[in-house]
């Protein structure tokens, strides 16, 4: 709008609707109008993801076990993540993996209602499958939107004529929500793509329709954004040797979370091994400090967390990838106990199938396969032409060993 346009509505809003009437003037909607043009060229704040789930985000108490504001420092370890997910942040690639039930979820929400409010721009958003995906849009991203007002104004309902907003699609202003399933090559090659988050990425499958890794047709679409696209890759590990997250973590940086032991200040990062407790009394478990052998009550936790921060364990293969692991010893008080963690463990004894699940979903570990295994020697039956890659052949040679 020019200036002399800008001086006659500001000289407009100046007179009494009676006055603009005498002199013939019929428009009334100056303030209003003055009002828009001046908040559309108000920049936005300069928000991290995480800043902003802070300020605007509302959990839903249909997908939340504590339903009302969101607060980054009920997980403090998911700071840094969320903001390697933010616009200006130099990281292309955010890989976590992570033990079940530690809030990487509710970030990847964050980041979508940070994209749509704050930075929007395409976005594709990937569960295992299409009906998971359609699940994931009633139970989360529907909750998010509607619980939360600076996104209810952003997608309109989906009952509006010409409202964009789908099951499986959400439209906004500057950009749209494509959500689908690993499943599904259509889906995943639908648009291009500047934010793409990849949920739980172990239980995709190998192929998506046969036409390839599901992981690599997704992130083909953000190729066209070059430095300004961000890929989140989350998920629980499963078998050595074939899990995805396990291998994109150990081409990273490999980040652990150290936290100050409260009596002596050594930081460090939780191992089980460090968890001890009397045998058969899993409530006297406690953790035990690497420096100075003394035991770490629960309770310590909380402060444990707030100080605790991320440093990097290994050099990554790409600068622009940075990689966190988090098991749920971290999980905050509240959550998923020390006890439970010692009952899980002393419950899972004597069963392959029981201490698999606490090393992947407690653990956030790998499981390594022993004896026969069969779904190694299935994979090398389905090779083609005889050719196999090293580290197929080198893992599977260790598993045979075992």
């Amino acid at each position: 709008m020019c200036a002399r346009s800008l001086s006659t509505l500001a000289r407009m809003s100046g007179l009494t609707s009676r006055d603009r009437v005498q002199a013939g003037e019929a428009f009334t909607g100056d303030k209003d109008l003055l009002r828009a043009w001046a908040e559309g060229i108000t920049p936005d704040a300069d928000l991290t993801v995480s800043e902003w789930a802070d300020k605007y985000r509302m959990l839903a108490s249909r997908a939340s076990a504590e339903p009302g504001r969101y607060r980054t420092r009920r997980t403090p370890y998911m700071r840094e993540i969320m903001d390697a997910l933010s616009p200006n942040h130099s990281a292309q690639r955010i890989v976590f993996m992570k033990a079940a039930q530690v809030g990487a979820t509710e970030a990847g929400n964050n980041l979508i209602g940070f994209v749509i409010a704050h930075a929007p721009g395409p976005m594709l958003a990937v569960q295992p499958t299409v009906e998971l995906a359609k699940r994931n849009s009633r139970q989360r991203i529907d909750p998010l939107i509607e619980e939360s007002a600076v996104l209810r104004n952003k997608v309109r309902p989906s009952r509006s004529r010409d409202a964009g907003n789908t099951m499986l699609s959400k439209e906004f202003a500057g950009g749209i929500l494509i959500m689908t399933g690993a499943n599904s090559a259509v889906g995943l090659r639908s648009t291009p793509a500047r934010y793409i988050f990849l949920d739980e990425v172990d239980a995709y499958p190998a192929s998506a329709d046969e036409e390839g890794d599901p992981v690599s047709l997704a992130e083909a679409r953000s190729l066209t954004f070059a430095h300004r696209r961000k890929v989140f890759l989350v998920s629980t590990p499963t078998v050595k040797g074939v899990s995805r997250i396990e291998r994109e973590f150990e081409a990273s940086d490999q980040r652990r979370y150290f936290v100050p032991c409260p009596h002596c200040g050594q930081r460090q990062w939780l191992k089980f091994e460090r968890l001890r407790w009397q045998k058969g009394q899993p409530e006297t478990a406690a953790y035990v400090c690497e420096a100075c052998e003394q035991p770490i009550a629960e309770h310590h936790k909380t402060a444990m967390l707030e100080t605790g921060e991320w440093r990097a364990t290994a050099e990554s293969a790409d600068p622009t990838t940075v990689g966190y692991h988090l098991s749920a010893l971290y999980s905050p008080v509240g959550w998923l106990s020390w006890e439970r963690i010692a009952r899980s463990w002393e419950a899972a004894q004597g069963s392959d199938d029981a201490i698999r699940a606490f090393k992947n979903t407690i653990l956030g570990e790998t499981w390594v396969e022993s004896g026969e295994v069969p779904d190694w020697q299935r994979l090398l039956d389905r090779k083609e032409d005889g050719c196999v890659s090293k580290v197929v052949e080198i893992d599977f040679r260790h598993l045979r060993a075992g």
